[in-house]
């Protein structure tokens, strides 16, 4: 269940109250009134069954709560047979349910451009440029662990599926800026170690399997990146994310970056070309993944919000003032 604390206006709380109680999957509707001070208001509180939280939230902006009052949501175990019953009301699984609220948190805290995201696009480029060098995929993989770009992807696909420009400018900037400064800072660190004999003097992707499968994108590169966006905003959408799903992202993305680099210091222009379609294919590949999974969610969302606007009209409340 998601639990909401409400602060109403007083000259809405009527209307928030008698909604939430008509509500087949909301339950422990609780009203105190005049208790609240910035903003001032009645407190409301209940608990939903996720897969409504969005919708409910959705009326609670209608009526303009989130400007003269609040919303706050958080997660919540409820032990109770009404809760069974709310659940078993709101149709779907729990499971699956997105709050798109809370999607819009997670995605805006991932996308600032900042020093400390883009200390670790540089260091997942270094690291996986030496895991390149020996041919070592441990190295390769725990480059894809410290890539911080899934963030920023996911970002820019809620950002179009919700037409947010603002987001979108901030989360495109972060890859335009992140990843050529990572790139950047790898060509140096190549360099120097070339230079200082740390590493050979010769390099080619036709000698280093890593190197060489990076280099030569084709279909099933692209099919790799397009499932690796699904698992990743589905992961996103539905709470559970982990590191393991930005490794699954970062295996199309970081390695190309870093192979880049390499190829660009070793003169190895067809493994650069290479390397740097396929960096390209899989960004596009993730982001287009992204966005038609968000959008098919997306749908599932707003047939459910019509359906519950028609029962709250046949019930004689009204969603907006």
């Amino acid at each position: 269940m998601v639990h909401l604390r409400i602060v109403a206006p007083p000259d809405r709380a009527d209307r928030v109250y008698a909604m939430l109680c008509a509500t087949p999957s909301a339950i422990d509707v609780i009203r105190v009134e005049n208790v609240s001070t910035r903003p001032d208001g009645d407190l409301v509180m209940c608990d939903v069954a996720p897969e409504d939280a969005s919708v409910i939230i959705s009326d609670l902006r209608d009526l303009g709560i989130h400007k003269d009052g609040s919303i706050s949501l958080s997660p919540t175990d409820t032990i109770s047979d009404f809760a069974d019953a709310a659940i078993a009301a709101a149709p779907g699984s729990p499971a699956d349910a997105v709050i798109w609220e809370q999607l819009d948190q997670r995605t805006s805290e991932s996308v600032e451009l900042s020093g400390v995201f883009l200390v670790y696009m540089i260091l997942a480029g270094i690291i996986a440029a030496i895991g390149i060098f020996l041919d070592s995929p441990i190295l390769v993989v725990g480059a894809m662990v410290v890539g911080p770009e899934f963030g920023p992807i996911a970002a820019t696909c809620v950002a179009l599926i919700q037409r947010r420009a603002g987001l979108a400018v901030r989360s495109l900037t972060a890859l335009v800026v992140g990843f050529p400064l990572g790139i950047a800072v790898t060509v140096a660190v190549t360099w120097l170690l070339k230079e200082t004999g740390v590493t050979p003097s010769t390099f080619t992707s036709d000698n280093h399997h890593l190197s060489n499968s990076i280099a030569n994108p084709d279909f099933l590169a692209f099919f790799v990146a397009f499932c690796a966006g699904i698992a990743g905003m589905l992961s996103l959408t539905t709470a559970k994310s982990g590191a393991l799903i930005g490794v699954l992202v970062s295996v199309t993305t970081i390695p190309a970056a870093a192979n880049t680099a390499v190829a660009f210091v070793y003169g190895d222009w067809a493994s650069w070309r290479g390397s740097l379609e396929q960096l390209l294919l899989n960004i596009a590949g993730i982001h287009l993944a992204g966005l038609l999974t968000l959008g098919v969610q997306r749908q599932f969302y707003v047939r459910r919000r019509r359906a519950h606007r028609a029962s709250m009209r046949a019930r004689g409340i009204e969603d907006t003032p």
